[in-house]
């Protein structure tokens, strides 16, 4: 298993799977021709990113590649389209890239999304209808620099848009998953009294708006689109769970309907709590996520890792000028081959419900 630069594939012999994690700065379906081509028959699946991880580095305007080879191996391959409206059916449809999978005693799915293409919990539900709790989910929504335009996935030699693609892994060795995030609930849960999609328009019976500046003594934020953005950075909505509380990023606000916005839909008549962190807290979750991924190895010593971290968070240490979480968390992993990339959202289902994360770091294991 490596993290490598386009100029080190050659280095690697017959891996299963190669990832490419490529900036929207290049010209994505050259690259992912040329890749193609010089893989052979090798499958490769990818996409864009706001950002892009390895050798203990934060990169911009890269392309960094994950291989995966050796004994006891096996990889099957994916893609659905995911239309506005159809994530659910598009993530049932690679989701079945585990049919052929030959029998291992350990799986693990990795996804990688459309950030922009509708309620993204969809995407859980639709794979999970397909794996089941027997098979844990892994992954990330493609970035694009933070212009929330477009994203682009890669299939083999194909770029595509709104649309899905899936590694099925099977592994004769542990795989572990590690979830991690240093925000802290503030104030006491509130029931979501209306919601619409990805629109929560009324918290304990009043405009949600309302509540969380209130909530959160923060009447600034209402400025401007701008200042909302960058409150909402270290401000986002949380999920009570049985064992951890889901992120959920706050991307907008309507000053008129007195409604917030999120990436992923929250249900109505649920449970929600307003959370805050800062760099501080953020830096802490590269460490713990891959110490919890490296505990689920069953004492076996870890081979590689792949990294999902949420964009907002880049964005809080930098403003803050602070140190990459990712850096500091390398320094711990030795020479251990890491690679992954700053997302528009965190795929992580290790067990029980949920499994689409925001402002959240993910990791994955292999032994």
């Amino acid at each position: 298993m490596t993290a490598l630069f386009p100029e080190g594939l050659a280095a690697v012999e017959a891996p299963a799977l190669v990832i490419a994690f490529l900036s929207p700065a290049y010209p994505m379906d050259s690259m992912a021709g040329e890749l193609q081509a010089a893989l052979g028959s090798v499958p490769l699946i990818g996409c864009s990113t706001s950002g892009e991880l390895t050798d203990g580095r934060f990169l911009r305007h890269s392309l960094v590649l994950w291989a995966l080879g050796g004994a006891g191996f096996s990889v099957r391959v994916g893609m659905g389209q995911g239309e506005l409206g159809s994530l659910r059916v598009a993530s049932r449809r690679v989701a079945r890239c585990l049919d052929g999978l030959p029998s291992h005693p350990h799986r693990v799915l990795v996804l990688l999304a459309d950030g922009l293409c509708g309620d993204l919990m969809e995407v859980v539900r639709g794979a999970y209808e397909v794996t089941g709790a027997s098979v844990p989910l892994e992954g990330g929504c493609a970035g694009g620099d933070m212009a929330m335009r477009s994203t682009s996935q890669i299939f083999g030699a194909r770029v595509l848009n709104q649309a899905l693609v899936a590694a099925a892994i099977g592994s004769d060795s542990p795989i572990g998953i590690g979830v991690s995030h240093s925000l802290l609930p503030v104030g006491e849960p509130m029931l979501l009294t209306s919601s619409s999609g990805v629109s929560v328009k009324s918290l304990d019976d009043r405009p949600a708006l309302d509540v969380y500046l209130e909530t959160l003594k923060a009447p600034q934020a209402s400025a401007s689109r701008e200042a909302f953005a960058a409150f909402a950075a270290t401000h986002p909505l949380g999920i009570p769970r049985r064992d951890r509380i889901e992120i959920r990023y706050l991307a907008g606000a309507d000053l008129e309907t007195r409604s917030l916005t999120c990436i992923a839909g929250l249900p109505q008549g649920g449970m929600t709590m307003f959370m805050q962190g800062d760099s501080v807290s953020v830096l802490g979750d590269a460490e713990y996520a891959c110490r919890e991924a490296c505990s689920g190895l069953a004492g076996a010593a870890p081979i590689g890792m792949l990294l999902f971290d949420c964009v907002a968070l880049r964005s809080v240490l930098e403003s803050a000028s602070a140190d990459g979480d990712f850096e500091c968390m390398q320094e711990r992993l030795g020479p251990l081959p890491v690679a992954g990339f700053y997302t528009y959202g965190e795929i992580a289902r290790p067990h029980g419900a949920g499994g689409f994360h925001n402002q959240t770091l993910v990791a994955l294991a292999m032994a």
